[in-house]
C-alpha cells in the first residue's frame, strides 16, 4: 500500500482524494415535473451514502443519472473522476447496480443467471466458475443454486439480483432499496453482506424507505423532498442536531394536544402522526411524570426511547402523507 505525502498542506485541494461520485447543479425534469433540482453530491471512496425520502422525491432518477441511463438536463456528474455523459460504458464497467424492479431470466437458475451476466462483462472460463460460486456462497444461494428463478421466493430473488450486481467485483455499488418488501431475518442477511463488502473497500450509494437501515448501514444520508437535498449528514449528527435525546410517544387525540402540552411546559419539540404524539427531551422521566398527574392517574400506554433518524426524517420531511408529495 502506498504511503500518504505527509507534505501536502491541509488547503491543499490536489491532496484531496477523489471522490467516487461527484455531483454538482443537477437538475433533471420530466415535462413540466422536476425530478431533481440543482442538486449536490459527493459520496468518498469506501463510504455509505443513504438518499431519502418520499416516493417521487428524486432518489431513483439521481441514481439513474449517476449510473449513466438517464442525462442530467443541468450540471454535472463524475463518478471515479470521469464524466458520465458520453462515458457511460466506461463507468458502468466500475460499477454494479440492484434495481428495484427484477431484471433477472426467470427460466434460467441462479447460477445460470450469474453465468450469463458474468459473460456480459466478459468474464469466462474458471475465472467466471469460480466468481459465481464466491457470490452463490457469499449470498446464501447455494441452496436454491439450480432451482428456476420463477420458483425463489422474494428473500433469494432480492439475494440473485444483489450477487448479480457483483459479479465484476464493482468499485461502487448502488443499491435501489434493496431490502424492501423482504422480512427481518433476510434484511439483517443482507445487511450483512453490504457491512463485508464496505470492509474490503467498496463504496455503496442505496436509496431506503427504511430508516433504521439507513441509520445503520450509512456513514451520511442526504434527506430529499421534491427533488431537492433539505438536509444531510451523519445520522447521528442530524439527530443531535434536530431533537432532543428522548422521545415520548403516547396516543393523544388532537383535541387533547393542547392541554397535554400546557402542562409540560413551554417550547416542546412535538411530531404528531394520526393520534400518536411524539414529544422529545432531553431528559423524559420528568415529563412522563407529568403526564401521569395531568392524566390525573390513568394508565395511558407510554413509551420512551432514544430519538432516531425516522424521527428526524419525518421532523423535515413531514408526518402527513400529502406533507410527502
Amino acid at each position: 500500500m502506498l504511503e500518504s505525502d505527509t507534505t501536502a498542506t491541509a488547503d491543499d485541494d490536489s491532496a484531496k482524494p477523489t471522490p467516487v461520485v461527484e455531483a454538482r447543479g443537477v437538475g433533471k425534469r420530466f415535462g413540466a415535473r422536476i425530478a431533481v433540482a440543482d442538486l449536490d453530491l459527493d459520496v468518498a471512496k469506501g463510504q455509505c451514502l443513504g438518499l431519502l425520502g418520499p416516493n417521487g422525491a428524486g432518489k431513483t432518477t439521481m441514481l439513474r443519472m449517476i449510473y449513466g441511463v438517464t442525462r442530467a438536463d443541468q450540471g454535472s456528474v463524475r463518478v471515479f473522476g470521469i464524466d458520465v455523459a458520453g462515458n457511460e460504458r466506461a463507468v458502468r464497467r466500475r460499477l454494479g447496480v440492484t434495481l428495484q424492479e427484477s431484471d433477472m431470466i426467470d427460466t434460467l437458475t441462479p447460477r445460470e443467471n450469474l453465468l450469463v451476466f458474468g459473460r456480459f462483462h466478459l468474464l469466462g472460463g474458471a475465472v467466471l466458475e469460480a466468481r459465481v460460486s464466491e457470490l452463490l456462497d457469499f449470498l446464501d444461494l447455494t441452496s436454491h443454486a439450480d432451482v428456476p428463478a420463477s420458483k425463489l421466493s422474494g428473500g433469494f430473488r432480492r439475494r440473485l439480483a444483489v450477487a448479480k450486481s457483483l459479479i465484476n467485483r464493482p468499485e461502487l455499488l448502488i443499491l435501489d432499496e434493496p431490502t424492501t418488501g423482504l422480512d427481518p431475518a433476510v434484511r439483517h442477511a443482507l445487511w450483512s453482506r453490504i457491512r463485508t463488502l464496505r470492509a474490503h473497500g467498496t463504496t455503496v450509494l442505496l436509496t431506503t424507505h427504511y430508516m433504521d437501515e439507513a441509520e445503520r448501514l450509512c456513514d451520511r444520508v442526504v434527506i430529499m423532498s421534491g427533488g431537492r437535498a433539505l438536509r444531510q449528514g451523519a445520522p447521528g449528527d442530524l439527530i443531535a442536531a434536530t431533537l432532543d435525546a428522548e422521545a415520548i410517544e403516547l396516543d393523544c387525540a388532537e383535541h387533547e394536544e393542547a392541554a397535554l402540552l400546557a402542562a409540560l411546559g413551554d417550547g416542546r419539540r412535538v411530531l404528531r402522526a394520526g393520534n400518536r404524539l411524539m414529544v422529545f427531551a432531553d431528559d423524559a422521566q420528568p415529563l412522563v411524570a407529568r403526564i401521569r398527574a395531568h392524566d390525573g392517574g390513568a394508565r395511558r400506554p407510554i413509551v420512551v426511547r432514544p430519538a432516531n433518524l425516522e424521527d428526524v426524517f419525518l421532523s423535515i420531511v413531514g408526518t402527513r402523507l400529502e406533507d410527502g408529495a
